[in-house]
Parts: structure tokens; sequence; C-alpha cells
């Protein structure tokens, strides 16, 4: 403690007034640093007469507050006296989150509706945020920086909580007071949802594919009829008066809907359109107006076409369900951690239609689930829906923190290559990926300089993108896999900033 003590007094902090602190975020220096110690600048904050900071002791990171005179905190750990100083350590975690977004709103996720760009960046580790800020600094763009599924809560031993607080404090640390939000991604029940409300999440991405009728797809003309049929007649001659035979126009496309192709579209949809109002209800009830409703769509086999995607958003309309932002199942292949698959050109003309679609229907925004890496199409979003989208990255930010290994231990990352082909099986049973492991090089012949490229190339980025889990869990790997990114920090942000930032910037979202 005696060392943060002596940066305190070096620097003169508790004697500076909130301006004068902000005057020393703003040169060059990201930290004050001693003898294994780091105070992150940009967490500086006062009020009143104490001084709040993150810092980090060795291994060790932990909110600070400072104060020449004994004070009062809701934080409850022990508020002590060293060398005339008083002094408060507090850990990071939920319960103190709480407290920190009281004294810090800025700390709490919050509702982005209103905002036209957003950049869903999914941590699976809990450290990446100040990379993920860093990457969206200068430009007009937010970041939902607390992103999970239930998926990867299981296979990472977090939880919302979990997820929330470790982002809202490295907020904190970063002094990013623009906003961001916070996602649970792919939820599926209304307890799912529960447990990110709980959270504080107040992004929810409603993965519809379990109440969508997939099978209805294939179904013969006779099937679809008769479940049609089921319906109320009241009901049935509502949605053929809405829908059947007519055609929509929607800037310079006409977009028809067939008789045929109406009672499809109910059959298929009809349970998923209910439940998603189920939800909203639900939301609306427990997060008053301040929530950010994402559908997905993207989840099953077939590609959304115009009709269906049209057909959708109307009924969503009809039911009142306030859609924040939608996920179509696009044309060709949006695998993890890889460039799109698939002819560009039909790419690019079905997804002019589902902007168009989104623009005439309330404007919300065009979401691009497993987003991250699609180097070649960023250029075709962004301009389609004038950047008024949402963009899921997540097994990107985790491999950018292998790179980090294979950069800095490149010794502990063999160990780590090699003990993912251990986990490959099993986390194929959850992604879907095209991998060839018989492409991916023996580890043993390459020199270290040269095992970054398994980063570089589709089958082995693969590999280490879904095997995560078994990785993070193994016992004969995990602790050096925190502590390398812990003594490499500094790398580690710099990584996710660039490669994000390529991101951001292919998309063409413009600068502040």
């Amino acid at each position: 403690m005696e060392k943060i003590v002596s940066i305190i007094n070096e620097y003169k902090l508790l004697d500076l007034s909130q301006d004068e602190l902000n005057k020393l975020k703003h040169r060059n220096e990201l930290y004050f640093i001693g003898k294994d110690i780091k105070v992150y600048k940009n967490s500086l904050y006062k009020k009143k007469d104490i001084l709040y900071f993150i810092a980090k002791i060795e291994s060790n990171k932990f909110l600070y507050l400072f104060s020449k005179n004994n004070f009062v905190s809701d934080f409850k750990s022990e508020i002590k006296k060293i060398d005339g100083v008083y002094i408060q350590v507090v850990l990071i975690n939920f319960e103190n989150f709480q407290i920190l977004k009281k004294l810090f709103p800025f700390t709490a996720p919050v509702s982005l509706r209103d905002k036209k760009t957003t950049f869903g960046c999914g941590d699976r580790l809990g450290l990446a945020s100040p990379g993920h800020i860093r990457a969206c600094l200068k430009y007009d763009i937010y970041p939902v920086l607390a992103q999970q599924s239930i998926r990867e809560l299981n296979f990472t031993k977090r939880t919302y909580k979990d997820v929330v607080a470790d982002a809202a404090f490295l907020v904190f640390q970063e002094g990013f007071e623009r906003g961001y939000g916070a996602d649970g991604d792919h939820l599926k029940s209304i307890e799912e949802i529960d447990l990110a409300l709980q959270a504080g999440m107040p992004m929810i991405t409603l993965d519809l594919s379990e109440v969508i009728n997939v099978d209805a797809i294939n179904w013969s003309d006779k099937n679809i009829n008769d479940e049609f049929d089921k319906l109320e007649s009241t009901e049935k001659d509502k949605i053929l008066n809405s829908y059947a035979e007519k055609s929509f126009s929607i800037k310079d496309n006409n977009i028809f809907i067939s008789a045929k192709e109406t009672k499809k579209c109910t059959v298929i949809y009809k349970e998923a359109l209910d439940f998603a109002q189920h939800v909203d209800e639900h939301l609306k009830k427990n997060y008053d107006e301040k929530y950010d409703l994402e559908i997905s769509i993207d989840e099953i086999a077939i590609p959304t076409l115009p009709e269906h995607h049209l057909f959708i958003i109307k009924e969503l309309n009809k039911r009142k369900v306030k859609v924040n932002s939608l996920a179509p199942r696009f044309i060709g292949e949006f695998q993890k951690g890889i460039d799109y698959s698939g002819d560009i050109e039909e790419f690019e003309s079905q997804f002019i239609i589902h902007s168009e679609i989104a623009k005439a229907n309330g404007n919300y925004k065009i979401s691009i689930h497993s987003g991250s890496d699609k180097f070649s199409i960023y250029p075709i979003i962004g301009k389609y829906t004038n950047m008024r989208l949402h963009l899921k990255t997540s097994g990107t930010s985790w491999l950018e923190a292998v790179r980090c290994i294979a950069k800095c231990n490149p010794s502990f990352y063999r160990k780590l290559h090699k003990k993912a082909y251990n986990y490959y099986e099993d986390a194929k049973k959850f992604y879907h990926i095209t991998a060839d492991l018989s492409k991916i090089r023996n580890i043993d012949d390459l020199d270290d300089h040269e095992i970054q490229e398994y980063l570089e190339r589709n089958d082995s980025r693969q590999l280490l993108h879904i095997t995560y889990g078994g990785l993070l869990n193994d016992a004969e790997l995990r602790d050096e896999f925190f502590q390398t990114l812990d003594d490499y920090e500094d790398v580690h942000y710099e990584l996710i900033q660039k490669h994000l930032g390529e991101h951001i910037e292919l998309l063409g979202i413009p600068l502040l």
C-alpha cells in the first residue's frame, strides 16, 4: 500500500481538483507506474475530498478510495489510515458495482435505442473492454461491452452479474463516459431473460429459433393449408386481407406475397411472433421503456426471404412490439471467426432489400450476427444501412487474447494449441464451422516467430475459436493463460483495439 501512497504524494493527487485531474489524463502516458504497481490514470475521479481510481499491485486490481480526511463509504470494506491518509480498498464484484454506479452513473449500462450505430463486443474473459473502448473512442459508435449468451456463460463459468460488473469497472478504469450497452445474447425463455434483467442488462436478444416452426418450411401445400385452417376464421381473414396477393412497395422494390406464402409465413412464424409479444410485455413491465429488444431469426438453416422479413416485422408492429434491431438469416455463410463465404453480389442484392424493409417499417437496426471478421462485406453493410446497424462480435476478441499469448508467450501457446484438439469434437456440437484440421500445420514444425500464422488461417482460427470453453477450464492451462494476459495487458488491449478498429473502418463509421 505504501507504493500507492508514494505515487499519490509524488503527483500531489489529493490536492488536485477534478479539472486538474482531467488535465493529467490528457498527458501521453496511460498510467502512473511504480515498482509492481500501475495506477490507471483515466480512472482518477474526485468527489468531495475523496479520490477514486483503479490500480493494480502485482496482479491484483482493485478500486481505491483515498482521502486526507476520514470518510463514510457505502462500500463494506475497512477504511484504514496509512501515513496520514485514509484508504479503502474495494473488490471488483457485482455488489460493489451497485454502489459504484450510484457514485458514477456512467459505469452502468444503458439503453442504446436512440443511438444509430452499435457494436456488440463480446468479452468472454471479462478483460477485453479497454481494447473495445479504445477501438470505438474516435468513432460515432456505441459499444455493447457486456454481451454474452447462456452458452458462453456455461463454458466460461461466469454469470450475467459477473459480466456486467467486469465491464462496469473497466469502463471506470478507462474513464469512458459516453455510454455503453449490455446484452443478454440469444436468450430463449423468460427464465433466461430474467437472469439478464437481474444483472441490469438493458438489451435482450430474443432467439426465436425454438419457437419458429422450421419444419413447416418444407411442408406440402396441403399440410400448410390444414395447419392454417386451425386458426379462428376472423384471424385467418385478417391475415389474408393484410397480405395475400398483395404487393408492397419498398423503395425501388416491390415485394409480392401470395396467398400461399401468406399461409406459410403464418404457420412458420405465428408462435414465435406471439412469444415475442409476450417477451416485449415482460420487458415493459420490468424495464419500463428503457430496454432494447433485438429479434433474432438467424439461428435457422434457411435464409430469411424478403417477403418473410416483411411479414415478420409487420406482424410485430401490429402487436406493438418495440423492435430495436432485427437479425435476419442472410444468404451465404456467417461462420465463426472468418470472412463471409458466398456470392458477394448476391448478398448485396438481398441485403439492400432487407435494409429497405427496416427503414420503411420503423427504421430499426439491421443486426448482423457472427459479424466479426466479415471484412469483404462490411462496406456493403455500412452503405445500405446508412450506419443504422448493430454488429455482433464475440469470439474474435477471444482470438486476440490467444494472439497475445502466441506473441508474448509462444512456449505456452504451443501447449494451448495442442490441447485445443482435445476439445474440438465436443465444441463442434455447439458451433457450425467447416474447419479442415488436416490443413493445419504441425506446430512442432514451426519456429516461435511463425506460430502467429495460426491466427491468420481459417482452419486454425476456427479450431481455436470454438474450443475456448475446454481451454479456459483446463487446470493445466488456466492460471498461466490469465497470468500471461495480465503480464502483457497493454499488448492485449492494443491487439483488440487494432483488430476491431479494422471492422469499424471498413463499415465506414464516421469519426466524431
